[in-house]
Order: structure tokens, then C-alpha cells, then sequence
């Protein structure tokens, strides 16, 4: 790929990511950096990945109206070709190409780990690798189950120093007031629609979204369009929160009405009941 081909592609992928921000009425001012930086991609003559190369993200850094946030975006354009930002806005986003992210996961077997053990992201994965779901699988031995499990815990490890390094994440207050609103604004009829690309036939406008930001993060939020979500009739239930602050340190939770011991009946946030547990005493 040429140096124009290739920055003209990544620029496109960002000028997408700002018409689908405009369209589901996101804060204009990401729907601007994304703008700014396709125009910067568009204007310079070194091929962005050559600075990659040479420099690292803090090479794109140096560019105008290109921040870490973004640099991280073009790197990863740079490597994979896509943008999961970008196929999350879509209502795109797939657990089976998050699965392959780990070492030792390709995509036979993160078709398999979706469709029989009904898991949608890392952490669940990892539960599932340590209770032996995972081993359980046809054709998976202990040597691959060992690999999962290192690469889940390096990948983990990593997100987690993330969040740490950078003083906070998400409250769980923060989080549940998000889940609150958009709930009653997707019942009110009060958000733009999108088609999502997974169990979707009829390619019909359905899902709504919202894009908020709250304590310096941003948040695009979704009901859950995963299988099992499906397979369990929790689509307008399960609500997934993706995050990200200014230094593109993200993640994503999800949070729905839980059905049994103390919490039952209350919306909890997936991975934090004790700290939803603390916020009912308190």
C-alpha cells in the first residue's frame, strides 16, 4: 500500500467514525478531532506508518490535531487494517474478533468459545479458562489452555495498569445514572437508531445509542446484541457501557437487572456487584 493510499484509508476510517459521531448526535467536539486528524493524515507526505515505525505513537503525537488518543487510533488502523471504534458506532462490534486478540485464539476457536460457552468478553473468557468451560471445548487441549490463560492474563494485566496509571476509572454511580438514562430515553424514543450488522436479517434500524461524557470520560452506550443476550431474550435488558478518556485508556462493562441473591431485582454493574452491593447499604 502506498503512502497516500494508506493515509487516505486511515483518513477515511476517521472521517466515517465523525459522520456516524454527527449522526448519533455525539459531543462535536470528538466529532471535530476526528476531522482534524483525517485532514492531518491527508495533508502530510511521510507515510504515517513509517512514523509509527521510527517513533513510536509519539511520532503521530507530534503531528496537528493528533493526540495520544488518536495516535492510538491510527496505530491501530496501522496493524489490524480496522478500527473497533469504528465498528462499535456500526453496532459492529464482535466478541469473536476481541477472542482473537489472545494468543493461542484463532478464529475457529473463537467461533467455538462464542457459540458453546456464550461468552462475550475477556473477563468472561477468563473465568471460563480457569473453571474448565474452556478445557471442555473439542480439540482444545492443556498446552493451548495454559496459552489462553497467560495471554488472557497478560492482556488483562495491562488494561487494568491502564485504568490504574491514570488515577480513575468509571464510578459505579457514574455508571448506573449512564444506565438509568439511557434506558429512559431508549424507551421514550429519544435516541438515533442504528442497524446492527449481527442478528439483524431485515438490516432494520433498531438499536438505539447514546454517546454522553461524564468525569472526563466518554461513553457510548448500546443494549447488548450478542447471542446470548438474544438467546435469552435480555436485549433490553443487558446494557454494555464502552469507555474511554483523553489517553485512550478504555474498556467496557455491562449492566443488567440481576435475578437472584441480595441484588436480585437491582441493576448491577457485571464484575463490580460488591461495590453495587456497598451503594444499596450505603
Amino acid at each position: 500500500m502506498s503512502t497516500r493510499s494508506f493515509n487516505q484509508r486511515a483518513a477515511a476510517i476517521l472521517r466515517d467514525c465523525a459522520e456516524l459521531l454527527r449522526q448519533q448526535n455525539a459531543n462535536p467536539f470528538r466529532t471535530n478531532a476526528y476531522l482534524r486528524a483525517a485532514e492531518t493524515l491527508e495533508s502530510i507526505s511521510v507515510d504515517a506508518r513509517d512514523v509509527l515505525s521510527e517513533e513510536g505513537a509519539e511520532g503521530l503525537e507530534k503531528l496537528p490535531a493528533i493526540g495520544k488518543g488518536l495516535a492510538a487510533s491510527i496505530s491501530e488502523i496501522a496493524q489490524t487494517g480496522r478500527l473497533s471504534q469504528l465498528e462499535r458506532l456500526r453496532g459492529a462490534a464482535e466478541p469473536e474478533k476481541l477472542f482473537q486478540t489472545v494468543p493461542g485464539i484463532g478464529p475457529a476457536l473463537a467461533h467455538q468459545i462464542h457459540d458453546s460457552l456464550h461468552v462475550d468478553t475477556l473477563e468472561a473468557l477468563e473465568v471460563a479458562a480457569h473453571d474448565g468451560r474452556l478445557a471442555s471445548l473439542k480439540n482444545i487441549g492443556p498446552r493451548r489452555v495454559e496459552a489462553v490463560r497467560s495471554g488472557l492474563a497478560s492482556l488483562l494485566a495491562r488494561a487494568s495498569s491502564s485504568r490504574r496509571q491514570s488515577g480513575r476509572s468509571p464510578a459505579v454511580d457514574t455508571l448506573l445514572h449512564i444506565d438509568q438514562e439511557y434506558r429512559d430515553k431508549a424507551e421514550a424514543d429519544a435516541l438515533p437508531k442504528i442497524a446492527p450488522r449481527r442478528f439483524n436479517p431485515e438490516e432494520r434500524a433498531w438499536l438505539p445509542i447514546m454517546h454522553t461524557d461524564r468525569d472526563g470520560w466518554h461513553f457510548t452506550v448500546l443494549f447488548s446484541n450478542t447471542a446470548r443476550a438474544h438467546n435469552l431474550k435480555r436485549t433490553h435488558d443487558w446494557v454494555v457501557v464502552y469507555f474511554y478518556d483523553g489517553e485512550h485508556r478504555e474498556g467496557q462493562c455491562t449492566i443488567v437487572t440481576e435475578t437472584r441473591g441480595p441484588l436480585a431485582g437491582q441493576r448491577v454493574v457485571r464484575g463490580r456487584e460488591a461495590e453495587c452491593r456497598r451503594r444499596l447499604l450505603a
